[in-house]
């Protein structure tokens, strides 16, 4: 049961790193129909009209269909990437090392401890039988 949930957990997050949502799957029906689009008017095979419109030839075919906007993943609003960036001002900045020389202190501190005893307690003695 355990393995069960944990192969469900890794595909939902498989999935959600792919970005991959239920309006792509809505999509697909357009896909279908302009794959058969393609290779009715061009003769294209399915892989040809993979790579003209997700591959290598996407820039070369572009912009000759209106339907290259009802495509599923086309449309990267998902992906969103942010980036810091720090301006700072190189004449504002400056760094001085300072050194200075190591001044030993005299030892001045005498430590004596308030009680003593020879003998410990029984309580911290060891076990006399065994």
């Amino acid at each position: 049961m355990s393995k069960t949930i944990a192969i469900i957990y890794s595909f939902l997050i498989l999935i959600q790193s792919l970005n991959i949502n239920f309006e792509e799957f809505s999509k697909l029906q357009a896909f279908m129909e302009h794959a058969e689009f393609h290779k009715s008017l061009y003769g294209d095979t399915f892989f040809e009209f993979l790579s003209e419109h997700y591959g290598d030839k996407m820039v070369e075919h572009q912009g000759k269909h209106k339907e290259h906007q009802n495509l599923p993943f086309k449309d990267n609003h998902n992906l969103c990437t942010h980036m810091n960036t720090s301006f700072l001002n190189q004449n504002a900045i400056v760094f001085e090392i300072k050194h200075e020389e190591f001044t030993e202190i005299p030892f001045n501190f005498f430590y004596k401890d308030s009680f003593s005893s020879f003998e410990k307690p029984t309580i911290f003695q060891p076990p006399k039988n065994a």
